[in-house]
């Protein structure tokens, strides 16, 4: 097999090629990224309250190392708490209402402590509110 160019020509022939090939991907790739944003401008999670947002805070101080990340490896890990009211019954089987919630919280059930004495009324609102919005991912 014979070649009528030379080395460097066919070289060049072959960086034009690759560079037509990378602009058309690069333009492609954007074009995807434009419509991804676009898309999510529209799929975004409304800004949590003022209240729920203190109930982020509470929870992210208090709750999400164990229900989260289970930090303290604890066996069998704690029940994930993501979308806890939108459920008929809570992990344990008792009804998923607020008050529920809060007497879980108050008395303590299998290993997890009573939290009693380490949150205010307000805290306490602000948890179960924010446990209502708290179905999966962050929050604005």
């Amino acid at each position: 097999m014979t070649f009528s160019y030379g080395f460097a020509e066919a070289f060049a022939i072959h960086r034009r090629r690759a560079a037509g090939r990378a602009g058309r991907s690069a333009i492609a790739i954007m074009g995807m990224m434009a419509a991804m944003a676009a898309a999510g401008c529209r799929t975004s999670k409304p800004a949590l309250t003022p209240l729920e947002a203190q109930g982020k805070q509470v929870f992210a101080v208090g709750c999400a190392h164990c229900h989260v990340y289970n930090n303290w490896r604890i066996t069998p890990a704690p029940p994930d708490l993501h979308g806890l009211f939108t459920r008929k019954t809570l992990p344990d089987g008792e009804p998923a209402t607020d008050a529920e919630v809060e007497r879980v919280l108050m008395t303590g059930k299998g290993k997890m402590p009573s939290f009693a004495y380490q949150m205010t009324s307000q805290q306490m609102t602000a948890l179960i509110a924010y446990l209502h919005v708290y179905k999966a991912g962050p929050h604005k």
